[in-house]
C-alpha cells in the first residue's frame, strides 16, 4: 500500500508565492516519477509539473518561468515552489507518485486560491 500526502495549500494574493509539498510512502521498490497535477473549477485536471527520477522535468506551458519543481528521490518527496501567482492557479493540487511498476497513486489534494 503507497501513501502519498500533500502539504502546503492556501490563499495567497496575486504575485504572491506558495510552496507545495508531497511525500510519499509505503510498501514500493522505486518511484519512477513524482509530479503535481490541479483541477480548477469546471476544467479537467491537468499536469502543471513532473519530474522523474534522473532529473528530467516536464511543466505545463501556463506556469513555466513561475513554478519550480524539486524532488529528493532518497526520501520520496516532491515540492512545488509557485511564484508570481495568478487568479487562474486557482484549483485544488494533487500529487502524484508513479512507481516503477507504473501504478500512479494520488494525494488527497491541497487548495490553492489566488484571490485579492
Amino acid at each position: 500500500q503507497v501513501q502519498v500526502v500533500e502539504s502546503g495549500g492556501g490563499l495567497v494574493q496575486p504575485g504572491g508565492s506558495l510552496r507545495l509539498s508531497c511525500t510519499a510512502s509505503g510498501s514500493f521498490f522505486s518511484i519512477r516519477s513524482m509530479g503535481w497535477y490541479r483541477t480548477a473549477p469546471g476544467k479537467q485536471r491537468e499536469l502543471v509539473a513532473a519530474m522523474t527520477g534522473g532529473g528530467s522535468t516536464n511543466y505545463a506551458d501556463s506556469v513555466k518561468g513561475r513554478f519550480t519543481i524539486s524532488r529528493d528521490v532518497a526520501k520520496n518527496t516532491v515540492s512545488l515552489q509557485m511564484n508570481s501567482l495568478k487568479p487562474e492557479d486557482t484549483a485544488v493540487y494533487y500529487c502524484n507518485a508513479e512507481l516503477s511498476s507504473r501504478a500512479r497513486y494520488w494525494g488527497q489534494g491541497t487548495q490553492v486560491t489566488v484571490s485579492s
